[in-house]
């Protein structure tokens, strides 16, 4: 079998490749891939070889694991069947690439308890779910804090801050704030209001969620905090994150690293989706071909306007 796939040859350099796919197992099922999504997070720094080292890292490698297909073939030991539209949070089945996420491609082959069975009417939205799910593990702890105070100030409006804003009220929490210094990221907010970090004279806020990915904001944001209260770095840092210690001990402030989201999470965000509790629209506002995928790369990471970029796979076998 094969698959055509976005394949990074190095920083900056990618094209679509056939590969080979591996044959599926007893307990694995085929994918034909509908959409794709193009992360501005972890994906932007495999695209510019600023991603820090991770075991099974290097390059060629098939980025994506933001993944949106229907199962055409399942295994003799699975229990989904064949016509079921599901997401796939990456995979590890193409030849002669790394595939440490994976997902980028016409056809997949992956375990099927990796895989999320999602209704039909979520559609191309449902490449949201990964994003979505490390928004809930951020508000959730991972199970392992409680209570977890929820957002009273979002640093960023991009499409984490926006899910974790809507998160925040689908709860029943009071609105958050939301800063953001880009004018074009303004709009779009459902039921909370966005402000330039400027325009916002307060430093009492409990619980401080920087999805903005940049290491050099931790001292203003603990400037804002109240006695006790939390700075959640909920965005992937390339640099190393240092603050003043004066500021800190005089808040007793507290630090905590949102990690990478597990299955519950993506099951428990999946459901608020389904049962309609959380919205994912509005979000994706880009949408490319895989022939045309540096156009698309080029975009996500450049156009202020871009929220979410994804790649229609559609007319691809």
């Amino acid at each position: 079998m094969q698959s055509q796939a976005i394949v990074f040859q190095s920083p900056q350099h990618l094209s679509l490749q056939t590969l080979t796919l591996d044959e599926p197992l007893a307990d694995q099922v085929e994918v034909q891939v509908e959409y794709s999504g193009i992360s501005t997070g972890t994906e932007r720094l495999l695209w510019d070889g600023s991603m820090p080292a991770f075991p099974g890292m290097g390059y060629p490698l098939v980025p994506g694991y933001e993944t949106v297909g229907r199962i055409t073939r399942a295994g003799e030991n699975s229990t989904l069947q064949a016509g079921q539209r599901v997401f796939v949070p990456g995979a590890n089945c193409l030849q002669g690439v790394r595939s440490l996420f994976g997902g980028a491609a016409s056809k997949l082959v992956v375990a099927q308890d990796k895989v999320v069975a999602i209704e039909d009417h979520v559609g191309k939205e449902a490449v949201l779910l990964a994003l979505a799910a490390t928004a809930y593990h951020a508000v959730a702890g991972g199970g392992l804090r409680n209570p977890i105070i929820a957002p009273d100030l979002i640093v960023g409006h991009g499409v984490m801050g926006r899910l974790l804003a809507r998160m925040t009220v689908a709860g029943g929490e009071k609105p958050p704030t939301v800063w953001e210094t880009n004018p074009a990221r303004h709009s779009g907010a459902h039921g909370y209001n966005v402000v330039r970090p400027e325009d916002d004279p307060r430093k009492d806020y409990r619980a401080i969620y920087d999805v903005s990915g940049d290491a050099s904001l931790l001292n203003q944001l603990i400037t804002r905090l109240r006695p006790g209260g939390e700075v959640v770095l909920a965005g992937f840092y390339k640099d190393d994150l240092t603050f003043a210690y004066a500021p800190a001990f005089m808040r007793e402030a507290q630090i905590r690293t949102a990690a990478e989201w597990k299955r519950a999470d993506l099951l428990a965000v999946t459901e608020l989706v389904h049962t309609g509790r959380l919205s994912l629209e509005g979000l994706i506002t880009h949408e490319e071909t895989p022939g045309k995928a540096l156009n698309a790369y080029q975009a996500a990471f450049g156009d202020a306007l871009c929220l979410k970029m994804i790649l229609d796979w559609s007319n691809l076998g």
